[in-house]
């Protein structure tokens, strides 16, 4: 079965990573496009008032994607890439898990991160997946080498 790496990028940082992560792991590629894309305001977090600061403060929010025909049929490891906000996945991380059938599938996640960890990310993201597996995976900040990719994918 072939491998998929989705990615959501506001700032091109995660978008570097995930394409990085594809080549090495011979994976197909998938962007997770915003309805509406994010400005730098939007992404203001020390603006209690910005877009990103109001979706995460509300855990039910889903912001709109663009609906891309995706075969998940075809795969049965997905790598999930986002940025960390707040310390766990950007809701639209959410929205796209509930836009498609994960039903039997391996979520592997990875995330760019300007310090945080994963926080409690599996835990907020596996309500919108029920019947997927998912993985806390790596942290993949800077420019990660094709050796230290090709190891963490052939380890999982």
């Amino acid at each position: 079965m072939k491998k998929l790496v989705a990615y959501f990028s506001a700032s091109g940082t995660t978008r570097r990573v995930a394409e990085h992560l594809a080549k090495v792991a011979d994976a197909d590629l998938f962007e997770i496009v915003p309805k509406v894309p994010y400005t730098d305001a939007d992404l203001n977090w020390m603006d209690k008032k910005s877009r990103s600061t109001l979706e995460m403060a509300d855990k039910s929010s889903r912001p709109e994607i663009v609906k891309k025909s995706l075969n998940l049929g075809e795969y049965d490891t997905i790598f999930l890439g986002f940025p960390i906000w707040w310390y766990v996945a950007p809701t639209i991380i959410n929205t796209f898990l509930e836009s498609y059938d994960f039903s039997g599938k391996t979520i592997v996640l990875f995330a760019t991160s300007g310090g945080s960890s994963f926080g409690r990310t599996v835990k907020f993201l596996q309500p919108s997946a029920p019947k997927a597996t998912i993985k806390e995976g790596k942290i993949l900040n800077g420019n990660p080498s094709d050796a230290m990719l090709s190891s963490w994918v052939k380890g999982l």
